[in-house]
């Protein structure tokens, strides 16, 4: 008995998902941070102020206070360069990989969603909104900001606009295809439908709530952690991303080429 071959090029071939499958965007992302962390700690202490001046965030920099002016490293080009590399630089493991986490779980979905070009604009669209809310609540401070958070805030409050389109109470972030493949919503909720839906509206408020508890009540020290929590720059970026993900976001129809709400993966193309 003769065992039928498999025809690749017939157009309902489905592509096998990758054992080690991470968006590039995301990927390259983990690298820079993880980059960035290790020659940080195996630096001197005048490098490691050296890199902190050059690639923090400094409220005094841009709203000093008083009328004081230092001179800081880079000029004006820093000015615009340390929105966007203040969220490489971590103080510590835990930080680390607590956002690593946070970026694999809700990047690899925007990083699908959107494509590479429109994943890194709104990610550091959204660092830059959260380092501008920290700044100008804290004008004058001479305190550091760094870490990916606010931008990764972006990408939760981005998400907030169509994972809970799926079903589950964590909507698409747990949904999966057929073939294994992570399963996103295609569709959008307009800002009004995402604060009224239930589902959406729940997540926003106790992520709201978190950084509330943590940020300006001092919690966090309770559970070891060193340094001030940024609040106000997660709150920035979560806004943004609320806000701004239609921007970004264009909507496609579903891989079978109906108005259908999920994409259950990837189908292959004809081999030429």
């Amino acid at each position: 008995m003769s065992v039928p071959e498999v025809n690749v090029n017939e157009p309902d071939a489905r592509r096998e998902p990758p054992a080690f499958n991470v968006p590039g965007p995301v990927l390259a992302l983990l690298m820079l941070m993880l980059a960035v962390f290790v020659l940080f700690n195996n630096s001197s202490e005048e490098m490691q102020a050296a890199m902190i001046g050059w690639l923090a965030v400094f409220p005094a920099r841009y709203l000093p206070a008083g009328g004081e002016i230092y001179a800081w490293p880079g000029g004006v080009a820093g000015d615009g360069w340390t929105l966007i590399t203040y969220t490489f630089m971590h103080g510590s493991w835990t930080h680390l990989i607590v956002n690593s986490v946070w970026l694999l779980a809700f990047g690899s979905a925007l990083a699908r969603r959107l494509g590479a070009t429109r994943f890194f604009l709104f990610y550091f669209v959204c660092g830059i909104a959260g380092a501008w809310l920290h700044i100008v609540i804290n004008a004058g401070s001479l305190v550091p900001v760094v870490g990916a958070s606010a931008a990764l805030s972006g990408l939760m409050g981005g998400a907030a606009r169509f994972i809970f389109l799926a079903d589950g109470p964590l909507g698409g972030l747990m949904l999966r295809g057929p073939d294994g493949r992570p399963a996103m919503p295609r569709g959008r909720m307009s800002l009004g439908e995402a604060l009224t839906d239930r589902r959406s509206l729940i997540f926003i408020v106790v992520w709201m709530g978190i950084n509330f508890l943590f940020g300006p009540t001092g919690l966090s020290a309770a559970f070891g952690a060193s340094g001030l929590v940024a609040w106000e720059a997660h709150m920035g970026g979560f806004l943004a991303g609320l806000l701004l993900f239609g921007f970004f976001d264009p909507l496609q129809p579903s891989a079978s080429g109906g108005p259908g709400n999920v994409d259950y993966g990837e189908w292959l193309k004809p081999r030429r």
